[in-house]
């Protein structure tokens, strides 16, 4: 499955788009049940109004509520987003950490948020699983049994060489996206259905 997919989508890569590790950290926190499409959208607006973590620190709710209204559940992201600007700038110098467990000292930021920033903006070897990643993983046969997204990310990071983690992450996340979708999976347009535990079991 891994060959399969390094064939198909050998630069597979987040559709969310981002300059550095403070752009990403406000891109992932805003992308939460929202699209990255409509995160796309707002953050340009966002970092001309907020341009770095200082600035973002500094700025009132009513503010950043404005700027992130067009996005699901606004309130709690600006609280998430004034939370996570105040501690790194009190705390981190005003740069985001690359640890796993400092990324998820800030507000905002749990155990997939923390890994998407570890594995994109710093390259380490961390699986972030979203709803795409568990649903995949799971459907394919990559997981067995795993009953919550850290079930899930412990057998594949077991089973993934570590230079692979961050690639498979968008390998899963994409398939879910455009092909393994949740409600119809396209199977007529999938490369793995060969190896794929959900198509056996729909066609013996």
């Amino acid at each position: 499955m891994l060959a399969l997919f390094r064939e198909h989508n050998p630069d597979a890569s987040t559709e969310l788009v981002y300059r550095d590790p403070y752009e990403l950290i406000v891109a992932v926190i805003l992308s939460a049940q929202c699209t990255d499409v409509r995160v796309n959208q707002i953050t340009p607006g966002f970092f001309e109004e907020f341009p770095d973590v200082f600035t973002l620190a500094a700025a009132t709710p009513e503010a950043v509520f404005e700027r992130i209204k067009s996005c699901s559940y606004p309130n709690n992201k600006a609280r998430h987003l004034l939370g996570m600007a105040k501690m790194l700038t009190e705390e981190f110098g005003g740069k985001v950490p690359e640890d796993l467990d400092q990324l998820q000292k800030l507000p905002g930021v749990g155990r997939k948020t923390a890994n998407v920033i570890a594995s994109v903006a710093f390259n380490l070897p961390a699986m972030a699983v979203d709803t795409h990643v568990f649903r995949v993983a799971e459907r394919i046969g990559l997981t067995k049994g795993a009953k919550n997204p850290l079930q899930s990310e412990l057998q594949l990071v077991r089973y993934i060489p570590q230079n692979e983690l961050a690639r498979a992450h968008h390998w899963l996340i994409l398939h879910g996206r455009y092909v393994c979708k949740a409600r119809k999976p396209d199977c007529g347009n999938c490369f793995l259905t060969h190896l794929c535990r959900f198509y056996k079991t729909q066609h013996r």
